[in-house]
């Protein structure tokens, strides 16, 4: 296992949070491209790498219906979330109030999106991921600071967020090899669940980024980009 993606997935999650003591707008036009780019290079890969490689199993028939699992779960998840995977920053008037619902899907989303890592043999969906949680951080910490938590406070859950993809990917490692559990027949089901995630999120991102259906010269080019990048790889890995 690579250590230097545990850090990666880390940091950017961890930084990207605590960046809400340096900017304190969450209308950062930075922070917007980012998500974009990462949402296009997400979906990008998801679909040259990971749908591929899951329907390549033989038990690739039945991937679809884990898709749709996936997909669904992250509707759910998003009840509670109310949208900060996407980077989405809501205003919460009550002070010292704990979002458990918030931080518990969040969490769990960070958790499954680890887990592909796993496969990641050519490290395309390392630096898609890493860039996509730093929006969500950055949203986290901007709800937590706006319920009056103290600094120590919005690092603490900062970190323990930025601590998920890490574990799903450590998790995800020893099911594929079958060092935890003796479970590695399910790893492709259990990928075709992260896989309806990504493309939910993806998606959800890239139509987001529209206006009455416009997009931004500036957006416009951080999608091409994210899209752009994630064919370089595609074609630059041997397929």
């Amino acid at each position: 296992m690579e250590v230097w993606k545990l850090l990666i997935l880390f940091f950017s999650a961890f930084l990207g949070g605590i960046t809400i003591f340096i900017v304190r707008s969450d209308k950062s036009q930075l922070l917007k491209l980012i998500l974009s780019f990462s949402g296009a290079y997400l979906f990008a890969i998801t679909v040259l790498h990971l749908i591929p490689d899951a329907y390549s199993g033989t038990d690739g028939h039945d991937i679809g219906i884990f898709i749709l699992i996936g997909f669904l779960f992250q509707v759910l998840l998003e009840q509670f979330s109310e949208g900060v995977e996407h980077g989405h920053i809501h205003h919460h008037g009550e002070k010292n109030v704990f979002p458990f619902g918030i931080m518990i899907s969040l969490c769990l989303h960070a958790f499954l999106e680890g887990m592909p890592l796993a496969k990641d043999q050519h490290n395309e969906l390392i630096f898609g991921i890493s860039l996509h949680h730093i929006p969500a951080a950055f949203a986290l910490a901007s709800i937590l600071m706006q319920n009056k938590f103290n600094k120590q406070n919005i690092v603490f859950y900062i970190s323990i967020f930025a601590l998920m993809a890490p574990l799903g990917f450590y998790v995800s490692y020893g099911l594929s090899n079958g060092t935890i559990g003796g479970v590695e027949a399910y790893f492709n089901k259990i990928m075709g669940i992260v896989i309806g995630i990504f493309l939910h999120i993806s998606t959800t991102i890239l139509f987001e980024s529209s206006v009455g259906h416009k997009v931004s010269t500036r957006k416009m080019i951080a999608v091409l980009c994210g899209i752009g990048i994630a064919l370089i790889g595609y074609f630059t890995s041997g397929h």
